[in-house]
């Protein structure tokens, strides 16, 4: 069947090449530590991403990127956005021409301000998909019910990928607004440190609301300002991943946001964490782009402050309650 080529081994991407090779597909899984692929190919446990799952012996685990992409149709890249750059040029030489490359990484580049497929165009004259949604890993790998969405802007296309990834326990939605999908992914981490933030700080489940709620507001304004469809983001991708990551105990940025909230500081809370929260560096990428563009987002700007600038997250929040009065749905259809 199909060849697939998973790039990214953490907990993510282990769990998609988990979910793609019961299917019966013929799966490689790159991994960048030579010594971390040489051992998950011995003990076929990813024992540093997701320790609780066996992947399937058919699965090809290899560091070669060579070995990786030989022959593969289609490419899924599941890389922290940060180095997202580097591992594409690796990846280039040996990618197929009629090869579709579908990122799964969520969150906007430092200093360029683009997503994971704007750069991918940049690079490369494939097909592009993204694929983004509430999905823990965690619960995928066990077979929990669990939607996804899938961005494309070939509908055919679109609909065979679908079928790729589909199951019995993970269904995969189709849509076209690529930017819409990848802003939604990247921008609701930065809203889950401020939901993580407000627990810690005991806010109670009001205040977790309201940050949910006027989260959204800001995420969809930016969204439609860079060419997104506003109702993208009431879907799986938006509102969907934005109430799991903020409410759910699995997420890293709700976690890097509850213990800033509790008062630890950023450098001790990321030196205890295996995997990247996202959210840390969008926060800067996100504030930066809504400057550029001139939308308001108070709740990512105070993040940003919090994160970057070492602002108290009690100081945050008190300047959060104590904005000039609008109304609710002011600046919306900008």
């Amino acid at each position: 069947m199909s060849y697939i080529s998973v790039i990214g081994a953490g907990s993510w991407g282990t769990a998609l090449t988990v979910l793609l090779a019961g299917k019966d597909f013929d799966v490689s899984l790159w991994v960048y530590e030579e010594e971390l692929a040489a051992r998950m190919r011995e003990s076929r446990i990813n024992e540093v991403y997701l320790p609780d799952v066996e992947i399937p012996e058919h699965v090809n685990i290899t560091s070669d990127m060579e070995e990786a992409l030989h022959r593969s149709r289609y490419v899924l890249f599941v890389v922290p956005t940060q180095f997202i750059r580097s591992v594409l040029g690796m990846a280039g030489p040996y990618i197929e021409k009629d090869a579709v490359l579908i990122s799964a990484s969520k969150g906007i580049e430092k200093g360029t301000l683009k997503t994971v497929s704007s750069i991918m165009r940049e690079l490369f004259q494939n097909e592009i998909m993204v694929l983004s949604g509430p999905s823990f890993a965690k619960e995928v790998v066990r077979g929990l019910p669990t939607a996804v969405t899938l961005a494309a802007e070939d509908v055919t296309a679109g609909l065979l990928v679908q079928e790729v990834f589909n199951t019995d326990y993970f269904r995969v939605y189709t849509h076209d607004d690529l930017i819409g999908v990848e802003l939604g992914g990247a921008l609701k981490n930065v809203i889950a440190i401020a939901s993580g933030v407000s627990d810690g700080l005991g806010l109670g489940l009001n205040a977790r609301a309201a940050l949910i709620t006027r989260g959204l507001a800001e995420m969809t304004r930016l969204g439609v300002r860079l060419g997104a469809r506003e109702k993208t983001f009431s879907g799986l991708s938006g509102m969907g991943d934005l109430v799991l990551t903020c409410t759910g105990n699995l997420s890293r940025n709700y976690t890097v946001g509850k213990k800033l909230g509790e008062g630890l500081s950023l450098k001790e809370i990321l030196s205890g964490m295996k995997a990247v929260a996202e959210g840390v560096e969008t926060s800067r990428s996100a504030y930066e782009l809504a400057e550029r563009e001139g939308v308001e987002m108070p709740i990512v700007e105070q993040v940003y402050r919090v994160i970057h600038e070492g602002k108290d997250p009690g100081s945050a929040v008190q300047e959060l309650m104590a904005r000039s009065l609008k109304e609710e749905f002011y600046l919306h259809h900008e």
